[in-house]
């Protein structure tokens, strides 16, 4: 883009290795290698900076959601109200981190915060960032951590370990075991990311493998009134009843299920990023690529299997071949899509609009000035929207705030 807000952000930091939008407003955090332990909050539309924060080390993720903004370092994390970006809790002596690994919850009521608890073993903490209060220490594998999610609700909880084998799901706020899904026996994977489907009912697996997986949340046992009861439903009960005195090991093989669905991309070897969504009201799995690609699969939700290649985009580099970025052969999605454009297309737009700064000034303990608070997010009805004029935040405020360890 020529004009609007991103061009001017990016100006400012070329070379960008963290950013995070949050939902469909226009509140944007972005943390650059020239200056890696400093976070930068832009109004993405208008292109103006909101307020900066400064850390004793470098940023290693940032999480956002409608109440609270989480910045992690190596071995501590910082908690700050999203409304007027003051400094709530800082937790320090974290166990180390050094990939940054956290998960933060969606919710509305709630902001659960997830987050290693052992540098050794695969304990996960949840705190209650709302509160600032631990909930609960989950066991969860036995090597250290590589993956956390919650669901939208966030009543789940998914993780994985560096073995990158066996995949678990806990309930929140109880650390339950509810599901434990296998992704392969043979070789170890490094997890790069798991995501739930809005709903909840499917969760999904990349890794630095040519495979995604799909697996689906459903309990088993006996069906009830005149069904009939399947073999494996009949299984997943004895299995379920016989837990109780079979060895942890043991048990814990028997109550695992392989994967509902899968996606076989073209490439492997390197660092994949999936999402489950519903587009044009059909799931979809989305996986984006370290080259720089976007593909976008069609899911069967009754009886998964194979995934099929719906579109395919280019979001940054050249392609070799093409017919980049045309259905593929096959393809389900046909002229539809072109009059509904997809995420990363609608996302690719220039912000509409003069680069304007307006500049207020913060208090000294990094909140907002009295009577001053940013007000309540106001969200776009589709996925992006980016010519809202009433996109959070309405006024930028500018400040450099050092956070102290």
């Amino acid at each position: 883009a020529e004009k609007g807000g991103w061009s001017l952000i990016s100006t400012v930091t070329p070379d960008v290795y963290i950013v995070e939008r949050l939902f469909s407003s226009s509140l944007v955090v972005v943390v650059s290698t020239t200056m890696p332990q400093r976070m930068n909050i832009y109004h993405f539309k208008k292109g103006t900076e909101i307020c900066n924060y400064s850390y004793p080390n470098n940023i290693l993720a940032v999480k956002l959601n409608r109440q609270r903004l989480v910045v992690c370092l190596e071995e501590s994390i910082y908690i700050h109200n999203i409304k007027d970006m003051k400094l709530l809790k800082t937790l320090l002596n974290t166990p180390s981190n050094p990939s940054g690994l956290c998960a933060l919850s969606i919710n509305h009521s709630n902001s659960y915060l997830a987050y290693p608890g052992s540098a050794t073993i695969g304990e996960i903490i949840v705190y209650d960032a709302n509160n600032l209060n631990t909930v609960t220490m989950i066991p969860a594998h036995d090597s250290p951590l590589a993956a956390l999610t919650f669901n939208a609700s966030a009543t789940k909880l998914a993780s994985a370990s560096e073995r990158g084998t066996v995949i678990r799901v806990f309930s929140i706020p109880e650390g339950l075991r509810l599901f434990e899904f296998r992704r392969g026996m043979k070789r170890y994977v490094n997890i790069s990311s798991l995501s739930f489907s809005p709903d909840g009912q499917f969760l999904c697996a990349s890794s630095n493998t040519e495979t995604v997986h799909i697996f689906k949340l459903e309990q088993l046992g006996l069906s009830g009134g005149d069904e009939a009861a399947t073999w494996t439903a009949y299984m997943g009960k004895m299995f379920s009843a016989a837990s109780s005195y079979l060895p942890a090991q043991v048990s814990g093989m028997m109550s695992q299920d392989r994967a509902f669905a899968t996606v076989h991309l073209v490439t492997s070897g390197q660092r994949n990023v999936c999402t489950l969504a519903m587009i044009q009201k059909l799931p979809r799995v989305l996986v984006a690529t370290a080259d720089g690609q976007l593909f976008i699969y069609n899911v069967d939700p009754l009886d998964g299997g194979e995934c099929m290649l719906a579109h395919k985009h280019r979001l940054f580099g050249i392609d070799e071949d093409q017919g980049e970025g045309t259905e593929s052969e096959g393809s389900e999605v046909t002229g539809t899509a072109q009059a509904c454009p997809s995420y990363a297309a609608t996302a690719a737009l220039p912000a509409s609009g003069p680069v304007t700064a307006t500049l207020t000034g913060y208090s000294e303990d990094g909140g907002a000035k009295k009577g001053e608070v940013i007000p309540e997010h106001e969200f776009a009805a589709g996925p992006v929207c980016l010519d809202d004029e009433n996109e959070f935040p309405p006024v930028s405020i500018q400040k450099k705030t050092k956070v102290a360890s």
